[in-house]
């Protein structure tokens, strides 16, 4: 086995091949999902993907386009909202 395949960050799958071997096969690990920095949920719209990798998607696939996109989740945006008008009237 190759050293850049001896870390433990690559999925290894055995596969079966036409020819009758099992194989080893390696895959990169799914990252975790991105949360919501309020009350921890899920982020929806935003890839799993590392940062580097987000960097280099165009911008509309990157997060969604309304405010606090990729911090918030929809529903504590909202709430956010509401507070900073109630706090200006």
């Amino acid at each position: 086995m190759r050293g850049m395949y001896r870390s433990r960050s690559l999925k290894r799958k055995f596969v079966r091949t036409p020819g009758g071997k099992t194989v080893l096969r390696f895959k990169k690990k799914k990252h975790s999902k991105h949360k919501c920095a309020e009350c921890g949920a899920e982020l929806h719209g935003v890839p799993r993907k590392t940062p580097n990798e987000i960097k280099k998607l165009n911008k509309s696939k990157r997060i969604p386009t309304r405010p606090y996109a990729g911090y918030l989740c929809s529903s504590c945006m909202r709430k956010l909202i509401k507070e900073k008008v109630r706090v200006e009237l």
